[in-house]
């Protein structure tokens, strides 16, 4: 008999509700899973893995994860913290130099300076986003030109290389003013490498994938895996645009902290279970208890908010978007649940005091805001006890 109090008949309504966005060729496939009370309740797979060949979705496709990436790297940055290599307070500079010189980019009556900034960005801006980077597929701004002119996201450049070019750019916010999601974690990730003295592929292998027998996720695959590959439809669904999502197949240097690796759902459910644990899987400990509080509680507070990334009544901690109230948004869920999700489609939420945990994973970027909402929606509403 099951105990994870989830209701069968929601939860059929769940598997409905993404087979008629199959059948109505919106998503190409997809693999969700739901955990309550240390239970999977829901893992399933349907639709095509690979659209252009017909390929079956199988349980164990492995995705590019995109900004999911984020969170791991998250966990491995505190990690450190934790073992008195980092703190939060120190300036990024301490390990990356080139940030000693930093700049604003302000538009002022139709001109560009250069602003000295007034505070150094911190380690914990990067892990709240408030360092002043930005992305470059936002409003068009004479910042973020010169982030399209610096190719941030060509793969052949290294990680050194990646974050070489961006320090030479402006900021195109003043450090600790202002939220907005951006390349910080890009950043974070070449911290880990100086920190630790190792790329960041290695150090997440041995840090984090080894001790949570995550044998299947990384910034590269072997050769056998790539028949595992899930694919995005080669144009989307709704603007016709061709699909952009990178070719796993083609050798990278680049390890982006904030979008580079690959995953499996099962994979991904031991990390997400560890958090849900209070930093241990088993026998594995990645973090203290009070660290995983810290990292899923808001560290915004009264500092604004850039763009409609984050959702309503939602701050950011270190490494998660987190629901500060209820009733400010479209969003279900608890006070204090946290998570976050990657442009090509993938999402997973965490919610402690429903002792849940929910991923959902899929090849659609141009959908994901839609299947992501949804999602949440028809999870919460299989909770029955």
């Amino acid at each position: 008999m099951s105990t994870s109090g989830l209701n069968a008949a929601a939860l059929a309504r769940l598997s409905g509700a993404l087979k008629r966005l199959i059948d109505a060729n919106r998503l190409p496939g997809v693999v969700a899973m739901v955990s309550r009370r240390g239970e999977v309740g829901y893992f399933e797979s349907m639709g095509r893995q690979d659209p252009q060949r017909g390929t079956p979705m199988r349980a164990d496709a492995i995705f590019r994860l995109h900004s999911m990436t984020k969170p791991i790297v998250s966990v491995a940055a505190m990690m450190l913290v934790e073992r008195g290599v980092l703190q939060l307070s120190d300036p990024v500079a301490l390990y990356l130099p080139m940030f000693a010189s930093a700049r604003v980019g302000v538009e002022r009556d139709g001109r560009f300076e250069m602003v000295p900034v007034k505070r150094p960005m911190t380690i914990q801006d990067l892990l709240r986003h408030t360092a002043g980077f930005t992305y470059e597929f936002y409003p068009v701004s004479a910042v973020r030109r010169r982030y399209v002119g610096a190719r941030l996201n060509a793969r052949e450049r290294n990680n050194t290389e990646q974050i070489d070019s961006l320090a030479s750019l402006p900021l195109m916010y003043e450090p600790g003013s202002v939220w907005e999601y951006s390349r910080a974690t890009d950043v974070l990730g070449r911290v880990i490498e100086v920190a630790a003295g190792q790329s960041l592929g290695a150090h997440l292998q041995a840090a984090v994938f080894e001790p949570l027998a995550m044998s299947e996720t990384g910034f590269a695959l072997p050769g056998v895996l790539l028949s595992r590959v899930a694919e995005p439809f080669e144009r989307d669904p709704d603007t016709g645009a061709a699909s952009t999502l990178f070719d796993v197949r083609e050798p990278a240097a680049l390890e982006s902290g904030g979008g580079g690796l690959l995953s499996t759902t099962s994979d991904y459910a031991r990390f997400v279970q560890m958090l849900l644990n209070g930093g241990r899987l088993g026998d594995a400990r990645l973090l203290g208890r009070k660290t995983v509080e810290a990292m899923t509680t808001d560290h915004l507070l009264a500092i604004p908010r850039a763009g409609d990334v984050l959702p309503p009544d939602h701050g950011f901690g270190l490494g998660f978007a987190v629901k500060t109230a209820l009733g400010g948004g479209v969003e279900p869920g608890s006070v204090g649940s946290y998570g976050w999700s990657g442009s090509a489609g993938t999402a997973f939420f965490v919610d402690l005091q429903e002792s849940l945990f929910a991923i959902l994973m899929t090849q659609a970027p141009g959908q994901f805001d839609e299947v992501r909402e949804l999602f949440r929606q028809l999870v919460y509403a299989a909770i029955d006890d």
